[in-house]
């Protein structure tokens, strides 16, 4: 059974994740989190944050990792299937409708018309990482965070993985302040 619902779960991801790998990333959340509790949110935050250090689309690491967590390798495997064959048939399906059509103005409307959705799905999960975030960080240290990742990523053209890799490595390398009780 456990099997059955990681391949429906990301199934899913993979039939409605249009736009690419960063769209998808609210529905993973919506089934791991929310629909089958896999993950508590800050799990699948600190998950996130860990695959998008590393090579590679991130709905295929979420699948993977979350698949091997819930089932082992055989889950893996499911998740998986599940993410990339939806894709690729699909992928095979739109763009033999979308070439035989091309000459439409409506199939550049269509696709167009995505574009806002894809970005609605992303602002909703940008809005609840910063309200986790409030969690372990005051207001003006998520605002320093959000403005310096502004300028390094947009601005110096730093890739985000580097980022997210040296804030890994600050807080597992930071001293803690010990807390002087009494004396």
């Amino acid at each position: 059974m456990i099997y059955w619902n990681l391949f429906l779960a990301f199934f899913r991801v993979g039939i409605l994740g249009y736009g690419g790998g960063p769209a998808s990333i609210p529905l993973v959340e919506k089934e791991v989190v929310k629909q089958y509790k896999w993950m508590d949110d800050e799990e699948f935050g600190n998950t996130l944050a860990l695959g998008n250090s590393l090579p590679g689309p991130i709905a295929t690491k979420l699948a993977g990792y979350i698949g091997y967590k819930v089932g082992g390798w055989i889950g893996m495997i499911c998740a998986l299937v599940a993410t990339v064959i939806p894709t690729v048939v699909l992928l095979i399906i739109l763009f033999s409708f979308v070439e035989a059509l091309s000459n439409q103005p409506w199939i550049n409307g269509m696709t167009t018309a995505v574009i806002p959705v894809v970005g609605v799905m992303l602002a909703v999960m940008t809005i609840d990482f910063l309200k986790k975030s409030r969690n372990g960080l005051k207001s003006w240290q998520i605002v320093a965070l959000l403005l310096a990742s502004v300028v390094l990523i947009e601005l110096l053209h730093i890739h985000p993985a580097f980022l997210i890799l040296a804030l890994l490595l600050f807080a597992l390398l930071k001293p803690e302040k010990q807390k002087e009780e009494g004396a």
